[in-house]
């Protein structure tokens, strides 16, 4: 507790300052919308979303000067408010399209509607909210020292830089320059290989399928450095086992033909009979992309299992903690106004009070409206489950994206391990019937988006812990974002979805689900729905899982973190790694001064986490635009990106992939040793 009462925030507890003001409100308000649609659009098509504090930070910070100038806590709020719209939207977007995949009988499609949608959105977002009250003391503010929230800081550092200026400024937008530069080079020109990698032949007798690959960006050499090595290290050992030694071991155990079923009874391959996902050639019952097709036939759901037992592990030991928060909350409630108003500014969360109603309100809702599946005893029950589910895996993933970043919130698995856990009591009840697979659904989506707004919700609060923000003004700032992006998801999805009647056959027709919207959670969502309470599901596989985190976690080390590397690509955690090893040898060149949050090293790595997020907004949806335009018959814009991109000549002339791929590992390269470099700079005195 030391080191939270030594702490300082940017702006004084005892300072009053304008923050949750009308201005901050609507345009936050506007800003969420606009990236809550512009995120439904890319999880639909690409099957990823982008984190949007930053780049909304940045926005608001220019945006709000030309209205008159604003303080940086409106400029928090304004991202707080903004925000939610990219995790409320990746939580519906990679559920709720399972409506469309559950059995005929099921009849999911008349429950896949704007105000089923709305409504799911809406409470998920809320409730993912309503659980980060009571446990921001426990994971934000007690947790401080361990859990870094890597989006969080950085955003904390580009509203300080664009409010302080000075040596600060230049070196967290030199980081976000440079990192924009990279992107640029990376995603529009093709300069820069995305992911170079090595791959083992499938066949070989000694080593067959192993991988070694590394999606070289910046915004993960940054989240290395911020996280530091021992987390790096230990995310990264994950995906070693996985890559190294799970896959490799599978690829030499079991037959093509074996893996391909598997895949078609998790709904990644149509038909065994053609050719299909990850390479299938149905003539040599084989796989070209033999690596990944073992990752998604049986790896994930072995990280799946991981992440689930990891998480109970870790919730378990928080639990101290999480009883200490609410005993605080209970406190200030029994002392009334008095003990409230005593309350430094800095730790005035919304009352307890709040939390206990809305989760009755949200059970009532749930048991009360027509559109949502089941009769009203069953729906009841879904809304406990809901709450309790949600509370768990809230916590869960506030500790993770605290560790790793929200980017890399492995929600998934998070929501794979809800739906057994729902099926299994489901199946205990006897409810096993095709009516009961969209009420399983429900639970499922609603607890995915709670878990991802929960996840976005702590880095916003990190955020406002670093700069001196007031929680209740950002945890109500919260709940308008959801709102907000509960609205805008629901038209964007039905919008898109463009569901009609053919005319030749009769037959309703999906946009989503097809070559134009694949949608592949929600396609395993259901798949997994179908398979559980059809008894039709490898336990072993999620066992094998839950015991391989037991495991760790007798050794001393957290199995949290290695079971999302497990459950992750391990080219998402290893460049992760790099940027970790870069924070090593520095500390151990420099000394303490290295770790400082105001040390150049951080200041620069959180300018190339900052970038990267930011580019990669703007890149997506300029793609996004440029597709729009030629699915309506306008292909100017998309053949001049397509004219930008340089890779195919490039990789010509550099003799083919594999000089192309080296080109790319060069650029990682000098970027890792500008940031060392920056680092080993003297420190400058940049004390607020």
């Amino acid at each position: 507790m030391a080191d939270q009462e030594q702490f300082k925030p940017y702006v004084a507890d005892e300072t009053v300052m304008a923050e949750f003001t009308p201005k901050a409100i609507v345009i936050g308000a506007v800003f969420g919308l606009i990236f809550g649609a512009s995120n439904v659009y890319l999880a639909l098509r690409a099957g990823l979303t982008v984190s949007a504090s930053i780049p909304i930070a940045v926005l608001a910070i220019s945006l709000l000067k030309k209205l008159g100038g604003s303080t940086i806590l409106e400029n928090n709020i304004v991202q707080t408010i903004g925000s939610a719209g990219e995790s409320i939207a990746s939580g519906v977007v990679f559920t709720l399209p399972g409506f469309l995949f559950l059995s005929p009988g099921a009849h999911g499609e008349q429950f896949f509607t704007y105000w089923t949608i709305f409504t799911l959105a809406l409470l998920g977002g809320m409730l993912g909210v309503l659980m980060m009250i009571p446990l921001r003391r426990a994971l934000i503010v007690q947790e401080h020292g361990n859990l870094p929230y890597p989006e969080g800081t950085a955003c904390a550092a580009v509203l300080e830089a664009g409010e302080k200026g000075g040596q600060l400024a230049k070196l967290a937008y030199f980081g976000l320059a440079f990192s924009l530069l990279y992107a640029t080079l990376q995603q529009v020109f093709g300069v820069i290989c995305a992911t170079p990698g090595w791959v083992s032949d499938k066949a070989s007798k000694i080593f067959p399928a192993a991988t070694v690959n590394a999606d070289i960006t910046p915004e993960y050499m940054g989240v290395g450095y911020i996280i530091g090595p021992r987390i790096a290290g230990i995310l990264v050992a994950g995906g070693v086992m996985a890559w190294l030694g799970l896959i490799p071991l599978l690829a030499t155990l079991v037959p093509g033909d074996t893996i391909a079923l598997q895949l078609t009874k998790l709904g990644y391959l149509k038909d065994m009979a053609l050719p299909g996902a990850y390479g299938w050639d149905p003539a040599t019952h084989t796989f070209a992309q033999m690596n990944r097709a073992i990752y998604f036939a049986y790896v994930r759901q072995i990280g799946a299992g991981a992440v689930a037992a990891g998480g109970f592990m870790t919730l378990i030991k928080t639990i101290p903690t999480i009883v200490s928060a609410f005993k605080g909350s209970l406190g200030s409630l029994k002392g009334g106004k008095a003990a409230a108003a005593s309350v430094r500014r800095t730790e005035q969360d919304m009352p307890i009070t709040v939390v206990i109603v809305g989760s009755l309100a949200l059970v009532g809702v749930m048991a009360l409206l027509p559109f949502i599946p089941g009769g009203f005893g069953g729906k009841l029950l879904l809304g406990l489950m809901i709450v309790v589910f949600g509370f768990f895996f809230v916590t869960v993933s506030s500790r993770i994206v605290g560790i790793i970043g929200t980017s890399s919130n492995p929600v998934s698995g998070m929501t794979i391990a809800t739906l057994m856990a729902t099926c299994l009591i489901f199946l205990g009840l006897r409810w096993t019937g095709d009516f009961f697979q969209p009420m399983a659904l429900c639970v499922g989506g609603m607890v995915c988006i709670a878990a991802a707004n929960g996840g976005a919700t702590s880095q916003d609060l990190k955020t406002g812990y670093l700069v001196g923000a007031t929680p209740k003004h950002q945890q109500m700032g919260l709940m308008v974002g959801a709102i907000a992006a509960a609205f805008v998801i629901g038209i964007t999805m039905n919008v898109l979805d463009g569901a009609h009647v053919d005319k030749a056959t009769g037959v309703m027709v999906h946009a989503i689900g097809s070559e134009k919207f694949p949608a592949p959670q929600g396609t395993l969502m259901a798949t997994l729905i179908k398979g559980l309470l059809a008894h039709n599901l490898d336990w072993q596989f999620v066992l094998v899982g839950a015991f391989l985190s037991v495991t760790i976690e007798l050794c001393g080390v957290n199995a949290l973190s290695f079971a999302v590397g497990a459950y992750l690509p391990l080219s998402t955690t290893l460049p992760i790694w790099v940027g970790g090893v870069i924070k090593s040898v520095v500390d151990k060149r420099k000394g303490n001064a290295a770790s400082s949050e105001l040390g150049n090293g951080s200041l620069f790595a959180t300018g190339l986490v900052a970038g990267g997020a930011l580019g990669g907004v703007l890149v997506a949806m300029l793609v996004a635009f440029a597709t729009k335009l030629k699915d309506g018959g306008s292909a100017g814009m998309s053949n001049f990106l397509d004219s930008l991109n340089i890779s195919a000549p490039l990789t010509r002339l550099l003799g083919g992939d594999s000089g192309y791929e080296l080109l790319g590992v060069v650029f990682f390269a000098v970027m890792g040793f500008v940031l060392y470099r920056v680092a080993m700079r003297p420190e400058t005195d940049l004390e607020h």
